[in-house]
């Protein structure tokens, strides 16, 4: 018999937001292309699966985590932490720098399963055991760095570079020059965590930054909290976002508030992209840290389910320079596909201060990675 397509999925509803697919529908499956999608998808299948109850989304984007099979301190296996709970493509923040980028590529991005990208770290080191990735001034290698970030090419979207405290022990003014020096050598974007504001102010920081540059962890609370006392966003962060300065809501350990989320999202203030922080502490956590209850937070704090879609497809794939291939169900794309059921009954959503929001949470229950079932 001859099949018209070799995976048919047929779920309750099937939103794109690339695409404008809402609704009842299905999506048809050929080799690891997507060929149709939509409510009028006919034909026949070597496989038919029917999910009358999920919400089916194209492969979820993560655009800050911490993928990585060995040698980082913060990395884990993409294809177990983060291909089952919907994420298809990730993207690592400075898992690998310039003395072992060869080998992260050799064993995490060819290596698996998941669609891995690499923020190049501008520490040689990437991130080593023992202290934070900028504590050596010699690591910081504008040569080294742009020669591996050359030497990338698409798989080295840009350059991480993360100044707080936690992470860098140097002159936090030194190392963002440096790492700007090499994003221009290399065309690439900076994926930057800010330094304390209290011994930097924000406004000095984001003034250095350029159109394309991705600036993280924007929902902490606390001395880096981007809204003020009178609850709206600061004028500097709505000045970078006019200049084409992009904004990643990354949660991790204690990056995400609802109080600030809360605040933003109320003055008008959306993320450009949702993404998880995802790293080594958060293995065997309960409740589970992954994607899809990240965005079950930003729900809460009152984000449309449509602006949160779009902030873990269509968004971050323009964002990676992956736009047509993943992030979308139009005809043609890669065949990345996740579906999600709402669990009603599932832990409280907890911020990184304990506050607590009702809502319930959504959670993976089938993902396909180029056309093959992953679970």
């Amino acid at each position: 018999m001859i099949f018209d397509y070799d995976l048919l999925i047929r779920a309750g509803r099937v939103v794109c937001t690339q695409t404008g697919l809402d609704g009842p529908g299905a999506v048809a499956i050929r080799g690891d292309r997507i060929v149709a999608a939509g409510a009028q998808v006919d034909g026949t299948a070597r496989r038919s699966l029917d999910f009358p109850a999920a919400m089916l989304l194209p492969g979820l984007v993560d655009l800050h985590a911490h993928p990585a099979k060995s040698g980082s301190k913060y990395g884990v296996d993409p294809d177990l932490e983060f291909l089952p709970r919907g994420v298809t493509t990730v993207l690592s923040q400075g898992d690998a720098g310039a003395d072992n980028w060869r080998a992260y590529r050799g064993e995490t991005i060819e290596g698996s399963r998941t669609r891995v990208r690499l923020a190049i770290s501008l520490s040689k080191k990437g991130e080593p055991d023992g202290g934070p990735c900028f504590r050596d001034l010699d690591w910081v290698d504008v040569d080294a760095c742009t020669q591996a970030t050359l030497e990338g090419g698409d798989l080295i979207w840009g350059i991480a570079v993360n100044v707080s405290r936690d992470s860098c022990a140097l002159d936090p003014q030194l190392v963002l020059r440096r790492a700007l020096e090499v994003a221009e050598r290399t065309g690439r974007p900076l994926l930057y965590g800010m330094h304390n504001p209290s011994h930097w102010p924000i406004a000095e920081q984001l003034a250095l930054l350029r159109s394309g540059d991705v600036v993280t962890y924007i929902f902490r609370d606390g001395e880096w909290s981007i809204v003020g006392d009178d609850a709206r966003v600061l004028p500097e962060v709505r000045e970078a976002r006019r200049r084409g300065v992009l904004f990643d809501a990354c949660h991790g350990m204690k990056s995400f508030s609802f109080r600030v989320a809360e605040a933003a999202v109320a003055d008008g203030f959306y993320p450009d992209t949702i993404s998880t922080d995802q790293y080594a502490r958060h293995v065997g956590s309960q409740p589970r840290h992954d994607l899809p209850r990240t965005m079950s937070k930003f729900v809460a704090a009152g984000m449309t389910k449509h602006e949160v879609f779009a902030r873990v497809g269509a968004r971050p794939a323009e964002i990676l320079r992956l736009a047509g291939e993943v992030g979308t169900l139009a005809p043609g794309a890669c065949a990345d596909v996740t579906l999600l059921a709402n669990n009603d009954s599932a832990a409280p959503l907890i911020d990184s201060h304990e506050a607590r929001r009702p809502g319930g949470c959504w959670e993976a229950t089938l993902v396909v990675r180029a056309g093959k079932v992953v679970s």
